[in-house]
């Protein structure tokens, strides 16, 4: 599978947002597995995104979890990226609920408020999964431990890499477990039976003291004039789930021999 590094800063420079203190300095729970044999490719993460969807337009689905630079500098590079790519999952957001940098964002569209803003407008075929969804979604202690004693292939290093994530969570959350917020954006793309959602516009604060605040025009009423919302591309975003679906979903997929 290639792989293309991606931007080492925001769209608009500054330093990027490492949790090092949420996933370990290796961003693997302090694990630290022998270096990958193969190389990089030649592209950029944004050029290698423009290519693959010239190359299959109307087929390439997208996941993406983590801040949205990459996406963003695609859709720069070629005006008809976002009318071509066949859809666009997205892991970030807080919607009507607490942020998990801080009381106002999410830490995916904190890390790049203009990228996600861009991605949002853009017209792609988007949904969303919000914090205020897959922190619904846990994985306890017991359930960790049952996947490492599992026959699932990965179930040891799974746990593993899960030991520091779960102190932290102890520590952040009084959680002794696990929130599942990636694999519940990937549960959304593999069975959307499991997710209801919400359609509206979406816009994303780019500076002050609510950088990275996500609010979804719920077309709940019809506005007196133009907004920053108005007359802007609908995104599905997730409105509810079935938790104890996509936890299956995940523990089945992990303990799979």
């Amino acid at each position: 599978m290639p792989v293309a590094e991606g931007f080492s800063e925001p769209l608009k420079g500054g330093l990027p947002r490492v949790a090092d203190f949420v996933h370990g300095s290796d961003g693997l729970g302090i694990t630290f597995p022998p270096d990958p044999k193969i190389k990089t490719v030649s592209k950029c993460a944004a050029e290698f995104l423009v290519d693959k969807i010239k190359e299959f337009p109307h087929e390439v689905t997208i996941l993406a979890l983590g801040p949205l630079t990459n996406i963003a500098g695609a859709i720069q590079k070629d005006p008809s990226f976002a009318k071509n790519v066949k859809k666009i999952f997205v892991l970030g957001g807080s919607f009507f609920a607490s942020g998990n940098v801080n009381p106002a964002a999410e830490a995916n569209i904190y890390g790049d408020p203009d990228a996600a803003d861009i991605v949002f407008t853009s017209g792609a075929d988007i949904v969303v999964i919000g914090i205020n969804l897959t922190t619904q979604l846990k994985l306890t202690e017991s359930d960790l431990l049952e996947i490492r004693d599992s026959k699932g292939a990965f179930g040891k290093y799974i746990y593993n890499m899960c030991v520091f994530y779960r102190n932290w969570h102890i520590e952040s959350d009084g959680l002794n477990g696990i929130f599942l917020h990636d694999p519940g954006c990937l549960a959304a793309l593999l069975d959307p039976s499991l997710f209801t959602y919400r359609k509206g516009a979406l816009r994303v604060e780019t500076q002050r003291i609510c950088t990275g605040h996500t609010l979804l025009d719920l077309g709940l009423k019809e506005w007196n004039g133009v907004n920053p919302w108005s007359d802007q591309p609908l995104v599905s975003v997730g409105w509810t789930v079935n938790a104890q679906g996509v936890v299956n979903l995940v523990e089945d997929s992990l303990m799979r021999p």
